[in-house]
């Protein structure tokens, strides 16, 4: 559980109903888990990532907001 921190909610997490904790949501971060890499090593691209990644769990996510998860991974 980790404590909201700005107005926007990141990808792989939920808003609890507290309105100030965030709840891990497990299908979005594995999902997002299998993405990053192929995005890192430029098997796919920032687009084709955030497609697949909506098309996996029905949230959307845009190239830009892949591409800040994609730079800050280890």
């Amino acid at each position: 559980m980790k404590r909201r921190s700005s107005s926007t909610i990141p990808f792989g997490y939920k808003l609890m109903e507290d309105g100030v904790h965030l709840e891990e949501v497990e299908y979005e971060l594995k999902a997002l888990n299998k993405i990053v890499p192929l995005v890192k090593n430029k098997v796919i691209s920032l687009r084709e990532g955030s497609s697949w990644l909506e098309y996996e769990t029905g949230r959307p996510i845009s190239h830009t907001g892949l591409n800040k998860i994609v730079s800050k991974y280890e």
